[in-house]
C-alpha cells in the first residue's frame, strides 16, 4: 500500500500528516518549528525530521519509502535556500517524488485547490498570495522579519512592547499592555524587556496579550488590532488590483493563527478590503494548509511532476 506526506513548516510548528493511497489520514503530528527564515537550515531539517519521525511512530509504520511528499515551507521560493533544502529532502525523507513549495502555496491548494482566489496568511509572519485562471502564482508582503510582516503576530507582539515602553516613559498613552506584558514575560517592569534573549517566536506570541487587552477594551491594544486588519487588507487589495480583481465577486481567505484566534482582526480586514473591492468576500479557512501539502504529495506522485505553479 502507497503512502504519502504533507508537511507544513511554520515559524511556531511544523504539521506532518501521513495518508495512505485512499486518501485516509493516518497520522497528524506536531513538532518545533522549521521556517528556515527564522530558524535557519538546521533548525528546519529538525523540525521536518521531527514531525515525520512521529508520524510514522503514530502510524506504526517503521521505514517507508513514501509514494510522495510535500513540504510547504516560507522562503523555499527563493533559490538558495530551495536548493539545499530539496537537496536534504531527497537523502533524509525517502520517495519515489518530492515536492518541496512555500507555506503559503499549500495553504492556497487547501482553499481553491487549483481554482483562481486570493489567500492572506497572518501568523508569525504574514503573506498574501493568489492563483489566477491561467495557475500563475503571484504573491504580496511575507518578505521576512525585520523588513516587512505586516499585520503578522510578531508585528503586534513588537508594536506592543513599544506602546508599553512608550507608556512607561510618558511619550504615549496609558495601556493595559505594560501591566499584562510583564506578567506574560517575568518581568518586574517593562523596561527590563531590552535585556531579554527574546526569539521571533516569542516576540510573535505576544499578539495574544494583545487581544486580550482589546477583549478588555484597551483602547491602544484596540487600535493595534485595527491597524493589523488594516495591513493584512492591504496584502490582498494589493493582488486585487494587479490581478484587475478590484470589481469582481472573488474569494478572499484568511488562515493562520492571528486570524483564527482574533475576531477583530477578522472584523477589520473585512471593513477594509469592502471600501475598495465591495464585491470581495473575505471567509476563514476552514481545512489545515497541511491538507494542501497531503493533496499535492499525491497530485504529483501521480503525474511524476511538479504542477504547474508550484
Amino acid at each position: 500500500m502507497g503512502h504519502f506526506l504533507g508537511v507544513d513548516g511554520g515559524g511556531t510548528e511544523t504539521r506532518a500528516w501521513l495518508a495512505d493511497e485512499a486518501g485516509r489520514i493516518l497520522a497528524r503530528c506536531r513538532a518545533g518549528p522549521s521556517n528556515p527564515l527564522k530558524v535557519g537550515f538546521r533548525g528546519a531539517r529538525q523540525g521536518i525530521l521531527q514531525a515525520v519521525t512521529r508520524a510514522l511512530r503514530r502510524a506504526r509504520l517503521n521505514a517507508v519509502t513514501f509514494e510522495g511528499v510535500c513540504v510547504g515551507l516560507a522562503g523555499v521560493d527563493r533559490a538558495e535556500v530551495h536548493r539545499p533544502l530539496y537537496q536534504w529532502l531527497r537523502k533524509a525523507v525517502p520517495a519515489h517524488f518530492h515536492l518541496l513549495t512555500t507555506d503559503a502555496a499549500i495553504a492556497l491548494h487547501a482553499a481553491f485547490g487549483h481554482f483562481p482566489g486570493i489567500l492572506v496568511i497572518s501568523g508569525t509572519g504574514s503573506i498574501a498570495c493568489a492563483r489566477d485562471k491561467d495557475g500563475k502564482m503571484v504573491r504580496a508582503g511575507g518578505w521576512g522579519i525585520p523588513f516587512d510582516d505586516a499585520g503578522s503576530g510578531y508585528e503586534l507582539g513588537r508594536k506592543a512592547v513599544t506602546a508599553a515602553l512608550r507608556d512607561f516613559d510618558g511619550r504615549g498613552p496609558h495601556t493595559q499592555l505594560t501591566k499584562r506584558l510583564c506578567q506574560a514575560l517575568g518581568l518586574q517592569q517593562i523596561t527590563e524587556v531590552v535585556a531579554q534573549d527574546l526569539s521571533q517566536e516569542k516576540i510573535a506570541a505576544l499578539f495574544r496579550v494583545v487581544m486580550e487587552a482589546s477583549r478588555k477594551r484597551d483602547a491602544v491594544a484596540r487600535l493595534l488590532c485595527e491597524e493589523a486588519g488594516h495591513e493584512l487588507g492591504d496584502l490582498a487589495l494589493a493582488l486585487l488590483r494587479r490581478l484587475g480583481w478590484l470589481e469582481r465577486a472573488v474569494s478572499v481567505v484568511c488562515a493562520g493563527g492571528v486570524f483564527q484566534a482574533d475576531a477583530s482582526i477578522r472584523r477589520s480586514f473585512t471593513r477594509h478590503l469592502g471600501r475598495y473591492a465591495p464585491r470581495a468576500q473575505s471567509v476563514l479557512l476552514r481545512r489545515a494548509p497541511v491538507e494542501g501539502a497531503v493533496a499535492l504529495a499525491r497530485e504529483a506522485a501521480v503525474s511524476q511532476r511538479v504542477p504547474p505553479g508550484y
